[in-house]
């Protein structure tokens, strides 16, 4: 091969024209393969040896699509091969309960969503196509935009190549295999893991998420140029000069020697359209190719592009001859995204990423969409939850998805199709070099596409070596973006940045040891001696993985080729054990825990001075893997209804005014006590803005507010505004209050309980005890009250002892987390209950409840009676469903005994809450609403216990 490199720093020429004369050829011609195509499955891979590429296929599919979109696989049944890990060990093969999933009428998984059929290995395409006289002697080339997985070509028999791409376009040259005439096209799909393993989980090719479908989707076509034509462009702006390097790569089939034209215009995609001159240069070819390097200047004041103004430009490059013409359009924005320390500059700004993961969650088709509505509409959403960043986990997304977040103003960080064992010497350490390649070369235009890792989480003996040498290759190569080694790990200097989970709440074998289950609730901590041991940005890996219950009203949006089949068994989980009136309940209540838990740590991430920023996983559920119920929008990206998109981004947002408090539970003789400050990332300094705080009571009431001093706000966080103190002497009963800090437009609230200091003495013909001893069944039998309150870890395992309680609701799932605590999902009660006259309560968790569930048991009501329904309930795993209560009320003989779960003695005087709950639930005995309707046994009773 001939190549040519020609480096010009251009002196312009204004061209007046750049029309075709006479005779010159079209710059190019398509032909639209979309539609149907001759099929066949050749499930034992036979198709190669016995030539099928000269056969004749009976069966018909459409594509763009899948075997799956057009009914094609294999039955679903224990012996499918799926493409995911679905834990062998696990419950769902071994246990009896799950038996009935297992029959092979009523095959049904729990780990993810379920197609009706899966194949996985070869199946063949095939396609008619006719060739008009106008191509002859043109370059031909055969585009598919997005296939999954290997695809082999034949035309006419004869073997055209190979390709591999996951996440990038598969391309073949059909120059001297295409003439004028009818021809046949043969393509076989093969989405099997061979020599090149990805990782079986990763979302390029799992079950867990897209499914591991075989065709091909997007655009579909045969395209003509010119002899000499466009091979790739690559622009790579330079906001400090105004000026963008142009790398062009032409190709010469032909070798033809004449003199060429290159035009190079660029506009404005704004409303202005405002266009830069026409500029030319003439160039002489090489045999082959030939590679130049321009620099085009972008005027003294070129729109830049970033989040709050996606600016964009079109540059038109043509290249003529004396009688050919090809041109192509590329879209750019004058964009830096760099690092400062361990800061992220975009154009020289501050930014501060808030991300979630995108993990190729596409329930409808199986697969990612190829069109940019589609993608526009999921970048907006995001927007509206005050997010400014995507990660696509272990894969890349198609070229739309980059459109979109160049018009949306979205960074993007992207993949290389993989979470895998690396750097061992096998075939993926080349893939994945290649795949890289390739994202770059198609994608690599684009303003969005400001961020590349390897993939996920990368394995193998000598993954940190080959992640260094990748790391310096593309650092060496391309400076558009940022570059780091795995989302996850490791963390090595090379590095432009830190993907680690280190600074975040939960994490995998957390279990109690949390923020959220230790201490008492406050929020004056945040993360600076985690990410202040490191010199570049640290961005935090896959923070919250908060869980609420499944929305069983959601099956019925699964009108496409998955089906919540999981769903199905959560629900007769809970027709199991008669609770799935509750279902709607326990889905809001969890619900609303799970958005206290997120708000909790997305403030400590933006408090946390010269924190990079971090990715959510997710905004919305991740299906795979067990069921990861973990968003607040379902995996349509529709809200679930329990946190509005202005609610959540008072909290997570470009300008977000935070309260660094020690605690939020207080006493009425104390102050509320916290610092004012604000996390300000937006388009600039805030002017000459008063703060304002206001508290409120329930009824939204403002009681007491105030400003600080008028001052202007710099880009950044861990910008103090002001000290906050005001005395609760004023509250002479329990209170929940809500603290309102206003910023300019911006607003952010926090609960706050106030209890009294001293109470008045109630209840003394009600017995509080901690064991159901003689003197409690004296005193039952006497027709007397008693208050078993219990002491953590006196329930029997199967009666309740087993279900570990915190309140943090579960982390991703138990199936997948080999059951790592909590067990549970939050509180359910009526808040118009009496005996919470005292104890001011929603219906679900909020921070008055951290101590009890920290120091409770869970009680198994059936194990009890069925008749019994809870005060409060502990909403279970929906794995299991159980019945569990938290405060219970019944009647032994003549007397009336109220079961409390949570340990209300032990240290009291330390535990306000407690101390607080103790003193309503005796003022509800002492009154005549206190009236058990079910009946006890004392034995009954006594059976749950130690």
């Amino acid at each position: 091969m001939t190549k040519t490199i020609l480096t010009i720093v251009i002196t312009w020429v204004l061209v007046l024209s750049s029309t075709l004369s006479k005779g010159q050829q079209v710059q190019s011609k398509k032909i639209d393969l979309s539609g149907s195509w001759a099929f066949a499955i050749d499930s034992l891979d036979q198709g190669v040896k016995e030539k099928w590429f000269n056969k004749k296929f009976g069966d018909k599919v459409r594509l763009p699509g899948s075997m799956t979109t057009n009914g094609k696989g294999d039955e679903i049944t224990l012996k499918i091969h799926w493409t995911g890990d679905t834990r062998p060990d696990g419950a769902y093969w071994k246990d009896s309960s799950y038996a009935k999933y297992r029959q092979p009428e009523n095959i049904k998984v729990p780990f993810w969503l379920q197609p009706n059929k899966v194949y996985v290995g070869p199946a063949w395409y095939q396609k008619e196509v006719t060739i008009p006289k106008s191509w002859s002697g043109q370059h031909i080339a055969l585009f598919l935009e997005r296939c999954h997985w290997e695809t082999m070509l034949w035309i006419d028999g004869k073997q055209a190549g190979m390709q591999n791409a996951l996440g990038a376009p598969h391309r073949y040259t059909l120059d001297q295999l295409l003439t004028p005439g009818k021809h046949t096209l043969v393509l076989r799909i093969d989405n099997r893991i061979k020599d090149i393993d990805p990782g079986r989980d990763a979302h390029s090719i799992s079950d867990h998420t897209q499914t591991n479908w075989n065709g091909i989707i997007g655009k579909l076509e045969l395209i003509a140029r010119p002899t000499a034509y466009l091979s790739s462009i690559q622009l790579y702006p330079d906001i400090d000069k105004k000026v963008v390097l142009v790398k062009v790569t032409i190709n010469n089939i032909a070798a033809n020697s004449d003199p060429f034209e290159v035009n190079m215009a660029v506009q404005s995609k704004s409303a202005k359209k405002k266009s830069l001159p026409i500029l030319t240069k003439m160039v002489r070819l090489g045999k082959d190719t030939t590679q130049l390097t321009f620099t085009y200047n972008m005027g003294p004041d070129p729109a830049l592009w970033d989040e709050f103004t996606p600016n964009l430009y079109t540059m038109k490059i043509s290249l003529k001859g004396k009688k050919t013409l090809d041109t192509k359009d590329v879209t750019f924005g004058m964009r830096q995204f760099v690092t400062k320390g361990q800061q992220f500059l975009v154009n020289k700004r501050p930014t501060f990423l808030r991300g979630t993961l995108e993990c190729a969650i596409f329930p409808k088709t199986g697969f990612p969409p190829t069109d940019k509505t589609a993608w526009a509409r999921i970048y907006k959403i995001c927007q509206s939850y005050g997010l400014n960043h995507v990660r696509f986990h272990s894969w890349c997304p198609p070229e739309a998805a980059f459109a979109a977040a160049d018009e949306a103003g979205i960074y993007l960080s992207v993949e290389c199709s993989a979470w895998a064992a690396i750097g061992d010497g096998k075939p993926i350490d080349k893939f994945i070099y290649e795949e890289s390649k390739r994202i770059v070369n198609a994608f690599g235009n684009h303003p969005s596409f400001c961020m590349l890792a390897y993939g996920n989480e990368p394995a193998g003996t000598h993954s940190k070596e080959f992640l260094t040498s990748f790391i310096k290759y593309w650092k060496e190569k391309d400076a558009r973006r940022l570059y780091t080694s795995g989302s996850g790990w490791p963390i090595i200097p090379e590095s432009d940045y830190n993907s680690t989970g280190d600074p975040r709440i939960g994490f995998w074998g957390t279990g109690f040891n949390s923020v959220l289950n230790n201490g008492t609730p406050r929020t004056d901590y945040d993360w600076s001696s985690i990410v202040n041991k490191w010199p570049q940005p640290t961005v935090s890996h896959e923070i919250g993985q908060w869980c609420v219950y499944p929305d069983f009203k959601e099956i019925k949006k699964y009108d496409g080729v998955l089906k919540p089949k999981n769903f199905d068994i959560f629900y007769d989980r809970l027709k199991e054990n008669h609770l799935e009136t509750l279902a709607d309940s326990f889905f809001y209540a969890s619900g609303k825990l799970q958005v206290l838990c997120y708000k909790n740590e997305i403030e400590a991430a933006l408090r946390t001075p010269n924190f990079g920023g971090f990715q959510l996983l997710d905004l919305h559920d991740f299906p795979g893997q067990g069921t990861a119920l973990v968003g607040v929008l379902d995996p349509f990206w529709n809200s679930k209804g329990y946190v509005s998109a202005a609610a959540y981004s008072s909290f997570c947002n470009a300008v977000v005014p935070l309260f660094r408090t020690k605690k939020l539970i207080y006493k009425n003789d104390e102050f509320l006590d916290g610092i004012i400050e604000i996390a300000n990332f937006g388009r600039s300094p805030l002017k000459q803005v008063t703060p304002k705080w206001q508290l409120k009571n329930q009824a939204g009431k403002i009681l007491f507010q105030g400003h600080l001093k008028t001052t202007d706000i710099a880009i950044g966080n861990n910008l103090v505004l002001g000290h906050l103190k005001h005395p609760l002497s004023t509250f002479s009963r329990p209170e929940k209050l809500s603290l309102q800090i206003n910023v300019g437009d911006y607003q952010n609230s926090w609960d706050i309980f106030v209890y009294p200091s001293q109470h008045q003495n109630i209840g003394n013909d009600i017995l509080v005890t901690q064991t159901l001893d003689e003197k409690a069944l004296h005193t039952l039998d006497a027709g007397g009250k008693v208050l078993l309150t219990t002491k953590k870890g006196i329930i029997k395992e199967n009666d309740g002892g087993n279900v570990m309680v915190g309140f943090s609701p579960i982390f991703w799932n138990l199936y997948w987390s080999n059951n790592q605590p909590p067990h549970t999902l939050g509180i359910l009660c009526d808040p118009k209950h009496p005996a919470f006259s005292e104890f001011p309560t929603d219906y679900y968790s909020n921070w008055q409840w951290q101590d009890g569930l920290l120091h409770c048991n869970a009680i198994r009501l059936d194990h009890l009676s069925k008749d019994l329904k809870p005060i409060v309930r502990i909403i279970d795993d929906w794995y299991t469903a159980r019945p569990l209560g938290l405060i219970v009320e019944c009647s032994v003989g003549k007397g009336s005994l109220l079961i409390s779960g949570i340990d209300l003695l032990t240290d009291n005087e330390n535990r306000l809450e407690a101390k607080q709950l103790l003193y309503s639930l005796k003022a509800y005995m002492s009154g005549p609403q206190f009236n058990p309707s079910v009946s006890l046994s004392p034995q009954s009773i006594r059976n749950i216990f130690k």
